[in-house]
């Protein structure tokens, strides 16, 4: 069968306009410009092109540094990724300055994090050990976070209280670098907030379930009250693609159920990939009763410095 000889279309009849008279989405007034040795962040922040993450970024600044001078709360939560990637350092020194307010962790943050207290090292190599069953069965980490978590359920407080003053108390060689162990120093409070059976503490035989459960429920309590007080402040959900936008979302609608006013606030999603829950439960719907949230998709170790050294760059003008 021959195929069918097909003309192509004849373009010359086409309608046309003048491109002077047309709008356009971007002008040459919208370009970045050009970086210089010596500029200030500010100067680098402000000769960002006038496009997408360009004009955002600057208003979130905006927005967290009016939070700060309206001495309200900025709220961080934090995956894990976050501290292994070596970024504790800059996390506390905002917390020195007086930038984060308190932190929320999942229950990896507080293994990763008290091992770099203890022994300045953390992250296993799961491919090398899982074959042998080894996986998670660091005996000291174990220990210490049980201990800890196991005392803090006999004190009645909160998971990350526990293991802050665990930190303190056994005065660990590495403890300037550990985000628990500084906030408790600063009483600044750090929330936990745990799914059993995702830690690896959870398979040491001095896990105790009813413990983790206390304490951890404790701290989502405290997170509450810091939900409830975050009219006027910002929420930052950091590296967290589904245990803490859902805390988040469960924390705001408590606080809204009992009546207090949590409508106007700033939410931020940084993560260097683009996920469902934070995007919905940390950006679109906790900000439609007003406020506005805001998405960034980059490495949290390039992404946090940045907007630490936009921060710190502005607190000369608060």
């Amino acid at each position: 069968m021959n195929a069918r000889n097909v003309m192509p279309l004849d373009f010359s009849g086409l309608n046309t306009y003048s491109v002077h008279g047309r709008h356009s989405k971007v002008t040459v007034d919208d370009f970045a410009r050009p970086v210089r040795p010596g500029m200030s962040v500010a100067e680098l922040i402000s000769g960002l092109p006038n496009q997408f993450a360009g004009v955002d970024f600057p208003e979130f600044i905006d927005r967290v540094m009016t939070s700060i001078k309206n001495e309200r709360p900025v709220l961080f939560g934090m995956g894990a990724h976050v501290i292994k990637v070596g970024l504790n350092p800059i996390l506390i020194d905002l917390m020195e300055r007086g930038v984060i307010s308190a932190i929320a962790l999942n229950g990896a943050g507080i293994i990763h994090d008290t091992e770099i207290a203890m022994v300045g090292r953390t992250s296993e190599d799961v491919a090398c050990v899982l074959g042998a069953g080894a996986f998670g069965a660091a005996k000291e980490t174990g220990e210490v976070l049980n201990r800890a978590i196991n005392q803090g359920a006999e004190e009645g407080i909160g998971l990350g209280e526990a293991v802050g003053n665990m930190l303190l108390r056994e005065s660990f060689p590495f403890n300037e670098h550990s985000l628990l162990a500084q906030a408790r120093r600063m009483n600044i409070p750090v929330t936990v907030h745990v799914a059993v059976g995702t830690d690896i503490i959870h398979i040491h035989p001095d896990a105790n379930g009813a413990a983790i459960g206390q304490c951890s429920h404790h701290d989502f309590r405290v997170f509450c009250r810091l939900v409830s007080e975050l009219e006027g402040g910002a929420y930052l959900n950091v590296g967290s693609a589904v245990l803490l936008p859902e805390v988040f979302l469960k924390a705001l609608t408590v606080v809204r159920n009992l009546g207090h006013e949590v409508k106007r606030f700033t939410t931020a999603n940084f993560d260097f990939i683009r996920a469902y829950r934070p995007a919905t439960n940390v950006v679109h719907r906790p900000t439609l009763e007003g406020g506005k949230g805001f998405n960034f998709t980059g490495h949290h170790e390039l992404m946090i410095p940045l907007l630490a050294a936009g921060l710190v760059d502005r607190l000369g003008d608060v």
